[in-house]
């Protein structure tokens, strides 16, 4: 195991829209390392057309990729590991960064990349979404809940936000259809998460409209104009459905108990 290399590992289902793009942008690393939850399209071609390592996890009833990224990590044969979106662009700058950064005895064990992301027709002009996706391989464990970062048994340092072209981009502009529909497929998973959680009604009142001023304006949507304010709309409806789909839940449950009694 070369010390000096890094491994891209990209988990996929059929992310072929994207994947094509993602891959060209990917020549340079040591390897590139798919791990496809079965897709129905031509996923598979595209990774071999690109001379990658291609491994398979089953899907199952899966519809997150989190239970599959350990799979997926431990599947590279690097040391240093960059996990990749199929919808994402590792920039020429990030890649520098990353190959001078190992080279370094002063290298945390793992690092927070800021991704530039798209909303609406355009990049946002807020600030970064930050994701921990670069780490040493043996040091990481991915929990399988949806959205939940890795764990990493060491030092953890962010890229600076401020170097120019050291991140992600993001190329799903997914529409708003799309966004409600992954809303709410998103929201069930929050009710497993926090069941057991209690929220009283003024959360249903608070907690949206936290999330839409910390959008609005300590994230920086302001800047985005109408853009700006749509997106921190959907920050707080997001709550909204939560918190309520919590509620739902508890309260069938207290339907249930009474009527078993």
């Amino acid at each position: 195991m070369d010390k000096g290399k890094i491994s891209v590992v990209i988990n996929t289902y059929n992310a072929s829209s994207f994947l094509e793009k993602t891959l060209k942008y990917l020549e340079g690393f040591d390897e590139v390392v798919i791990c496809d939850m079965e897709s129905t399209d031509n996923t598979k071609v595209i990774a071999e057309q690109h001379g990658c390592k291609f491994v398979t996890f089953p899907k199952g009833n899966i519809s997150i990729c989190e239970p599959a990224r350990n799979f997926a990590i431990q599947s590279a044969s690097n040391q240093w590991v960059l996990v990749v979106d199929a919808d994402e662009i590792v920039t020429p700058e990030l890649r520098e960064y990353l190959y001078n950064e190992i080279k370094e005895s002063t290298c945390p064990d793992g690092l927070y990349i800021p991704r530039k992301n798209m909303f609406m027709g355009k990049y946002i002009h807020s600030s970064p979404d930050y994701q921990l996706r670069f780490f040493r391989r043996d040091k990481a464990d991915w929990p399988p809940i949806i959205h939940r970062p890795p764990v990493i048994d060491g030092v953890i340092k962010n890229i600076p936000s401020n170097l120019d072209n050291v991140c992600f981009m993001h190329l799903d502009d997914a529409c708003l259809y799309d966004r409600l529909r992954k809303l709410n497929s998103y929201t069930e998973y929050e009710v497993l998460k926090r069941k057991n959680k209690h929220y009283g009604g003024l959360s249903l009142l608070f907690r949206p409209l936290w999330f839409f001023l910390r959008c609005y304006f300590i994230q920086g949507a302001i800047r985005d104009g109408v853009r700006g304010i749509i997106r921190s709309y959907m920050a707080a409806w997001y709550q909204v459905i939560m918190l309520a789909k919590i509620k739902e839940y508890k309260w069938k449950n207290e339907q249930v108990n009474i009527q078993d009694k």
